[in-house]
């Protein structure tokens, strides 16, 4: 009788334990943020510097920089990607449509544009699913660069 008690408690013992570390495997876990699975800050600074860079081999392109502080748009282009992207940053430049205003950015240009953030992100090490959400993030921004409104 005494082996078969002592059996029981610690069978209902590791039941209990089994019970509660399940129970702790099914409790939700926040989702990260788009910031944080993109790398944070580092790689979405590395993310800019690389971007323009591929910009500055552009000759079609680049142009359109001719005039812009360079620091002061990558600063800028930095903290907005960290606000889109739920990071500790806020955006507070100017809004899309007044920043670019009397650029003339034709669709082949923007779309380009596009094309290097993506290839920009892809070689800083930001997954598909990352980079996907942040192009999925930026598009509503595309009628007030193109003017369409």
């Amino acid at each position: 009788m005494k082996y078969q008690a002592s059996t029981a408690r610690h069978l209902f013992i590791i039941m209990a334990l089994t019970s509660l570390l399940l129970t702790g495997c099914a409790q939700p876990h926040p989702q990260a943020t788009l910031y944080d699975r993109m790398g944070g800050q580092t790689t979405i600074d590395a993310v800019v510097e690389n971007l323009l860079y591929r910009i500055a081999d552009d000759n079609d392109i680049v142009g359109y920089f001719v005039n812009s502080n360079i620091d002061l748009f990558a600063e800028s282009l930095a903290t907005q990607l960290c606000d889109i992207s739920d990071g500790p940053c806020t955006y507070d430049g100017p809004p899309m449509d007044r920043a670019h205003q009397t650029m003339g950015i034709t669709n082949a240009h923007f779309n380009r544009v596009v094309e290097y953030l993506d290839a920009a992100m892809q070689e800083e090490g930001v997954n598909l699913a990352a980079r996907n959400d942040m192009l999925g993030r930026l598009a509503p921004l595309y009628d007030d660069i193109m003017r369409l409104r």
